[in-house]
């Protein structure tokens, strides 16, 4: 039902070559986020469901993200 439905739109063929060019693109620059930020922050953000209090001191680089 669905594939008639769409053989009859014009330049469908297009969609999925645009979904996995935004999906490689989203996936490598949150890739590239992650190596790129400091072990310390990283390892900060994995500690934090475990620390009882609720004051989490982030760096000087993440101070200045927000």
């Amino acid at each position: 039902m669905f594939s008639q439905n769409l053989s009859s739109i014009d330049g469908v063929s297009i969609f999925p070559i645009i979904s996995l060019v935004l999906f490689f693109a989203i996936f490598s620059g949150v890739l590239f986020w992650v190596l790129k930020k400091d072990k310390s922050y990283m390892e900060n953000l994995a500690n934090m469901p475990l620390q009882e209090n609720n004051d989490i001191e982030l760096n000087d680089e993440s101070k200045n993200e927000k």
